[in-house]
């Protein structure tokens, strides 16, 4: 089996993984605090923070794939995630989680369509700085596991 696949494999377990753990909140659980630093963020916003960076990141390695950089050197995670918060305030726990299998669906798709050779493409990601886009796709697969160990650990307080 080819790297791009596993990659994809992976993805799209944990995917599944996901949609199955929020799928099963109950709508108190939606509210559940998981982090109180700075701003506060429920359940429901680490799932917006799934779709919004996921959407983005997706985006942005095909731009680099395609020859661009990637993101800028003043880049702010903090301005993006809060800007990305924002805008998905208006929709739905549900809405959320339709936006999230369709998000990772078409990252699934995109990381299947990639050539061995395109996963040592490097460009600028917003936290590991210049790297691979094989890098970067496992940082994605790592960024969702620590919000997850995050997250159960709120359910079980």
């Amino acid at each position: 089996m080819s790297e791009t696949i596993e990659l994809a494999e992976k993805l799209k377990s944990e995917g599944e993984k996901f949609i199955g753990i929020f799928s099963g909140l109950t709508d108190e659980q939606w509210s559940v605090e998981v982090y109180t630093e700075g701003t506060t963020w429920t359940i429901r916003n680490v799932l917006a923070h799934f779709v919004t960076s996921e959407r983005g990141l997706i985006k942005m390695f095909e731009l680099i794939r395609q020859g661009g950089a990637g993101v800028a050197d003043d880049f702010s995670i903090d301005r993006y995630n809060e800007a990305q918060q924002q805008k998905a305030k208006e929709f739905t726990s549900a809405e959320l989680l339709e936006q999230y299998k369709s998000v990772r669906a078409n990252s699934v798709a995109w990381v299947s369509g990639l050539k061995g050779e395109e996963l040592e493409i490097t460009g600028r990601h917003p936290f590991l700085e210049i790297t691979t886009i094989r890098e970067m796709l496992k940082m994605l697969y790592i960024h969702n596991q620590v919000h997850y160990r995050d997250l159960k650990r709120a359910l079980n307080n």
